[in-house]
């Protein structure tokens, strides 16, 4: 029995014995992902005797981070409904997202489906899906690892000296790592110079978040450190992530990269942020980041970037991040 959809409907629900299958739209960007998102929970709520959900991606040939974003909360509300979810047909840029996010280890292939995967060259599956065209620019990412390169060259020359003083400032180790999210939402791990005491995470809960929205900010962080205050005002507690740069999980030029903490409640339109890599520096950065406090902002800062992109504009952005660095205003509060 097919379910009754309006003309305009983008997804096409089937229930046959228990079993739902949802064929997804030929896009699942952020219009088709926020319908989805809405419409999941009450597909299940309404199909009943429910036992397997099935999400058909036969028609499916463009995914970006929103949808990514949409699938993650189909996700989670399926396993909070205790019942199986599981993918059927998947096409090469669904396939290369799921695989690249670490999503096809909680969304399994369907057995009877496995026929229909794609079968990719060496040259396909090295190849990243279509999302933002930053992501593909060969000479991007050229000029990412030359400034990665320059920039761990400054980070050796000052390693000993900064470690020194954070160790003599505050007990605990001299970097500080932490679990981001980037490019589709995939998870990284940040490095930074240890700017705060080492048990900082545990205390976050005792500190006042000043910001509005999914961010956390206080001007006046207790946790911050003497030598740590230093280094944030300076931007120096960040050159350890030039190693990031380096390895491709992050930008020179990018979005800011949020805490899977954040990300855990975003509407699916903030998803779009991670169309592009995080950044080192940006939009976000070059307009007064330790002035932002409204985490709408944030995001719309970081799709300013995404319209604006071009090479010529990430070079522009650099300039002005070396402005703002030589500024009295400049770092983080």
């Amino acid at each position: 029995m097919t379910a009754p959809q309006s003309p305009n409907a983008a997804v096409v629900r089937t229930v046959q014995n228990g079993l739902l299958i949802l064929q997804l739209p030929p896009r699942l960007t952020v219009r088709e992902a926020v319908a989805f998102r809405e419409g999941f929970a009450r597909w299940l709520g309404d199909a009943e005797g429910l036992r397997e959900v099935i999400l058909d991606f036969g028609r499916t040939a463009i995914i970006d981070s929103s949808g990514i974003g949409a699938l993650v909360g189909a996700i989670k509300a399926a396993k909070e409904h205790g019942v199986p979810l599981s993918a059927w047909s998947l096409q090469r840029q669904v396939f290369l997202a799921l695989q690249m996010t670490g999503l096809e280890k909680l969304l399994p292939v369907a057995a009877h489906s496995e026929g229909l995967l794609p079968q990719l060259s060496r040259s396909e599956d090295q190849r990243p899906p279509l999302t933002h065209p930053s992501v593909r620019s060969g000479v991007k990412r050229f000029l990412d690892i030359c400034g990665a390169l320059v920039g761990l060259g400054v980070t050796a020359l000052l390693f000993l000296p900064m470690a020194l003083a954070i160790r003599l400032d505050s007990p605990g180790p001299i970097l500080f790592s932490q679990v981001r999210c980037g490019w589709m939402g995939r998870h990284f791990r940040i490095w930074k110079f240890r700017s705060m005491v080492s048990n900082a995470e545990k205390l976050k809960g005792s500190v006042v978040n000043q910001a509005q929205g999914a961010f956390f900010k206080n001007d006046n962080d207790p946790r911050i450190t003497r030598v740590g205050r230093f280094l944030r005002k300076t931007s120096l507690d960040e050159l350890p992530q030039f190693w990031n740069v380096l390895i491709g999980d992050m930008s020179l030029i990018g979005t800011r990269p949020a805490t899977p903490d954040e990300v855990s409640r975003y509407a699916i339109p903030s998803w779009q942020r991670f169309d592009v890599r995080p950044g080192l520096s940006g939009e976000w950065q070059v307009s007064g980041r330790s002035s932002i406090r409204d985490f709408e902002d944030v995001i719309r800062l970081d799709l300013r970037y995404q319209q604006n992109w071009s090479l010529g504009y990430d070079l522009k952005l650099i300039v002005r991040t070396f402005l703002v660095l030589l500024s009295k205003d400049s770092g983080a509060a």
